[in-house]
């Protein structure tokens, strides 16, 4: 007998929460041997610092865009719903976690300051947009990961590579000291909620617009 959709949901939340929460104890751990493996410093090498600055949403975009023009004028309808929802997952998944990112006040690893969560307000001034405090979760992960998960759902060969130059970019963000460990599984977590979704309420079920209705 198939368990109840809301008793998977429960499930899933639970198990998310708690690989989340699992997650800060290695947030130490990982930091102290990445800088331990590069001299007392933050890693700067040219994959990594490449893989966070063309890795970002507005890159993402582009790239989603360029996709959909390609899959529009092959005339392949699920490609294009892919792309598109993609774009939309990527930005939703941004959104969701900037909501956090910008006020939670929590400080980068590479931050000259005390590390801790300061909130949106710390002595007297405020900390929303100032990038040392605004650390979880990762918004270079979310986007990402919410752009290759489509992806990965609608077409998992495809979506395994995607996946993969996600995990890359993720993985910049802790060589670079720019994110702690947990903001990063965070990130991971809401992003591929919102992949699935994207892909199942709107790719896979044909409610994006693709324009006229073409045979793929």
């Amino acid at each position: 007998m198939a368990r109840p959709l809301p008793f998977l949901i429960a499930l899933l939340v639970i198990l998310a929460a708690a690989l989340i929460g699992v997650s800060f104890l290695i947030d130490k751990p990982v930091e102290q041997a990445v800088l331990a493996s590069n001299g007392g410093h933050w890693c700067r090498s040219l994959l990594a610092t490449t893989a966070s600055r063309y890795g970002d949403w507005p890159e993402l975009m582009l790239l989603g865009g360029a996709g959909y023009l390609l899959a529009r004028r092959t005339k392949n309808v699920r490609w294009q719903r892919l792309f598109l929802s993609a774009m939309i997952a990527s930005t939703l998944a941004g959104m969701a976690v900037n909501a956090s990112r910008l006020t939670t006040g929590r400080t980068r690893p590479r931050a000259q300051a005390s590390q801790g969560w300061y909130g949106p307000r710390h002595d007297g001034r405020w900390l929303i947009g100032q990038a040392d405090f605004n650390s979880f979760p990762s918004g270079h992960t979310a986007t990402a990961v919410g752009f290759a998960g489509v992806l990965l759902f609608g077409a998992p060969a495809w979506g395994s590579v995607a996946i993969a130059l996600a995990g890359l970019i993720a993985y910049s963000r802790l060589l670079l000291g720019a994110h702690h460990p947990s903001d990063v599984v965070a990130a991971t977590v809401i992003a591929l909620a919102v992949a699935w979704a994207a892909w199942e309420f709107l790719g896979k079920r044909g409610r994006v617009d693709i324009g006229p209705k073409l045979k793929g």
